[in-house]
């Protein structure tokens, strides 16, 4: 691609980011309008969502505490169902991607205005795109109604967030932007951002593992994620995502871990056929010589202490070949073809958690 000839569109959202931001929510809701917010989270975050609904007082009409990984659609009609008995007029969502997902959900048939406060590195607040699990099957779509309109970072949200989930959360995100260097769609603006964001996260994760609780450790990974989420909102994905949604929708694996382990060995796969966004993330990881972008990213997650193979997710291994049909299924752009013989390799290696060669 030539820098110099590519299309760039800003997505319309807001973001509030610094420690103590959470405090600006009353406002942000009012700057929106509204006055009636329904405010979603998992069963785990209950006590973080009553914190926001006290934080809002007499603005906030209930609490809706079932989201769940992958966006079951029975939950999204439950949750859109709760929305419109209490008469909501906007959804607060705070959490990881599991919660934020839920709000999509509920946007995507209600046009109903989301305001989104992460506390995970999932990223999914700052993009157009949804995902519903209907019969096993992960569908996703991008829809500019789901695009939350307000996003509060604060960075004290997530100094409770676990290491491992911390880890594999920001792995989460680092791919995002690994794939945005190759996007068929790319630019160079989101190439700066996700060269950044890489590179904020890569040093953020061995700080939060020396020191889980680092205020500026904690900031950094927050501020990398952001850049990571704006680049998955803006350009296409490639095998990598295609394969990860692949495993959600069909295996109920966990999220962030399925996208730790998975990333090295879709790197790889791409290696050759996009050797400048390899370099890329190469250099943000602060890779030494010889080391590929690949096994620098595998090298990240093992010395975090994150998984690295599937069979110690949850995967069984008479799934690996149904995962390869379904990503023959439909090709899906990324820089070298779907190819079934190199695809069952990818997944025999991830399976077993090999390194890249």
């Amino acid at each position: 691609m030539n820098p110099l000839e590519f299309t760039y569109t800003a997505l319309p959202s807001r973001v509030v980011f610094g420690v103590g931001s959470l405090g600006q929510l009353g406002a942000e809701i009012e700057r929106l309008g509204a006055h009636r917010a329904l405010v979603l989270c998992t069963p785990e975050q209950r006590a973080s969502a009553q914190r926001v609904a006290e934080l809002l007082g007499s603005r906030a009409v209930g609490i809706f505490d079932r989201a769940v990984m992958h966006v079951p659609i029975e939950t999204a009609r439950e949750a859109r169902a709760q929305a419109t008995r209490l008469g909501a007029d906007c959804a607060v969502a705070i959490g990881g991607g599991s919660t934020t997902g839920l709000g999509k959900a509920i946007a995507l048939d209600s046009g109903l205005p989301i305001v989104a406060i992460p506390t995970t590195y999932a990223g999914s607040e700052m993009t157009p795109i949804y995902g519903i699990t209907e019969g096993g099957i992960k569908k996703t779509g991008r829809d500019a109604r789901v695009l939350p309109r307000t996003v509060i970072y604060d960075p004290d949200l997530s100094a409770t967030l676990p290491l491992g989930l911390s880890v594999t959360s920001g792995l989460n995100a680092i791919a995002h932007a690994a794939e945005g260097l190759y996007a068929h769609d790319g630019n160079p603006i989101m190439s700066l951002m996700a060269e950044d964001g890489i590179r904020a996260i890569g040093q953020a994760l061995p700080a939060l593992k020396t020191q889980p609780t680092d205020a500026q450790a904690r900031a950094q990974a927050l501020y990398g994620a952001w850049l990571c989420g704006a680049v998955l909102g803006a350009v296409a994905m490639g095998i990598h995502h295609k394969l990860c949604h692949t495993l959600g929708g069909s295996f109920n694996l966990p999220h962030a871990e399925t996208h730790t382990v998975m990333l090295p060995h879709a790197l790889a796969y791409n290696a050759a056929a996009a050797p400048v966004a390899m370099q890329r993330i190469a250099r943000a990881l602060g890779a030494p010589a010889g080391v590929s972008a690949a096994q620098a990213v595998f090298d990240l997650a093992a010395a975090s202490g994150a998984p690295t193979a599937l069979e110690g997710i949850g995967m069984p291994a008479d799934g690996l070949q149904r995962v390869v049909e379904l990503a023959l299924t439909q090709q899906y752009p990324n820089p070298r073809p779907l190819e079934r013989a190199a695809l069952a390799q990818l997944m025999a290696d991830a399976f077993e958690g090999r390194r890249p060669g």
